[in-house]
């Protein structure tokens, strides 16, 4: 008897200590929150609803407290406004080719002008996505611009509910306060201004073909492009495509094990367990201190995507990892080639300027 007792002295002890270290109960809230989404999002089964908890994995893996309310709802609006904007290019300005390019240039400008002054990152990411996809869509059916940007819009809210509900199950042990921002700048900034200039030239000829055209297979490409130009110097374009592709493919081997156990187990509970248990190991790389580890967030991203997509009946999962990874290289080649042309011919700093910067 008294060794029952000493063995349940002490896993509860170890559940309590459990739940007292910081990364652990990272891990566990990762893996519960995401799990709760997946649930949500299939139990319900309504379009783009993988989005659910691709947007809930994105946060939760983030090393951050819970975020305030007024956080939360500052991310609501700016999602909004974001796929407003998008919906105002789909329906307004599209039917304007050369308006439609002097505004998408225009705006692209002030999106990376504004992140490079210290802006919401999450802002800026929305509303390119939202421009150039409702675009893209706006050009078959405007309808399905407007399904899309309200069923993205719906989704993104609920994220942000089903991370409140993540950390009041499993709350932080100690409070942490939010990294330290150095905040935006006001007021004009020269090199955020150069910055944003590059990052223009180098996505808008891109985008412009791809909506001349019609070219929704090339989709992919233009926005991961824009995405991989938010700091236009060829090292960090080059780092994040390489970044992006490495996760894809990391993400892929684990989604073909995936794949093939739901396959095996066609069973609602059964997906749902192999996703707590798929999460809780991704959970443990992403908040370890292994090399690997920053490519692990990204890595679940292109799971949930890649094993969404095979879900259908005519589905191939070896074609879509390989086109998605076709995709990723094709916009990492086109960021670099771009880039070193524009380095090439971008005028030089005068030589004062230089030797008053070092001084």
């Amino acid at each position: 008897m008294s060794t029952e007792l000493a063995g349940t002295a002490s896993f509860s002890e170890r559940w309590r200590a459990l739940f007292q270290d910081q990364t652990s109960v990272r891990i566990i809230r990762f893996a519960v929150g995401v799990t709760l989404a997946v649930a949500l999002a299939y139990g319900v089964n309504r379009p783009l609803s993988f989005l659910l908890p691709v947007l809930t994995s994105f946060i939760l893996s983030l090393p951050i407290p819970m975020p305030s309310l007024v956080a939360g709802l500052r991310n609501m609006l700016f999602t909004l406004i974001a796929f407003g904007l998008g919906l105002v290019f789909a329906l307004f300005f599209l039917q304007f080719p050369v308006v439609y390019m002097v505004m998408l240039g225009t705006i692209l400008f002030h999106l990376y002008y504004y992140l490079n002054r210290g802006g919401s990152l999450w802002f800026t990411l929305m509303s390119m996505i939202a421009i150039l996809l409702l675009s893209m869509l706006g050009n078959s059916h405007e309808g399905l611009a407007i399904d899309v940007s309200l069923n993205f819009i719906g989704l993104s809210w609920m994220a942000m509910i089903m991370i409140w509900v993540s950390y009041l199950l499993i709350p932080d042990p100690v409070f942490t306060p939010f990294p330290k921002n150095p905040g935006f700048q006001p007021g004009y900034s020269q090199p955020a201004a150069e910055a944003a200039l590059k990052s223009t030239i180098v996505i808008l000829p891109l985008a412009g073909l791809c909506m001349t055209f019609s070219m929704t297979d090339l989709i992919l490409v233009m926005i991961f492009s824009a995405l991989f130009i938010l700091k236009p110097e060829l090292g960090e374009g080059k780092a994040a495509g390489m970044k992006s592709l490495i996760s894809t493919l990391l993400g892929g081997v684990y989604a073909w094990l995936f794949y093939w156990l739901i396959v095996a187990v066609p069973e609602y509970h059964f997906y749902l367990a192999l996703t707590f248990f798929t999460t809780l190991y991704f959970g443990r790389q992403i908040f370890s201190d292994k090399p690997l580890a920053k490519y692990y967030g990204s890595a679940l991203i292109a799971l949930l995507i890649l094993v969404n997509g095979s879900m259908g009946g005519d589905a191939d999962f070896h074609e879509k990892l390989a086109m998605r990874i076709i995709l990723i290289t094709l916009a990492v080649i086109y960021v670099v080639v771009a880039l070193r042309l524009l380095d090439k011919f971008w005028p030089a700093k005068p030589l004062n300027n230089c030797a008053t910067e070092q001084l």
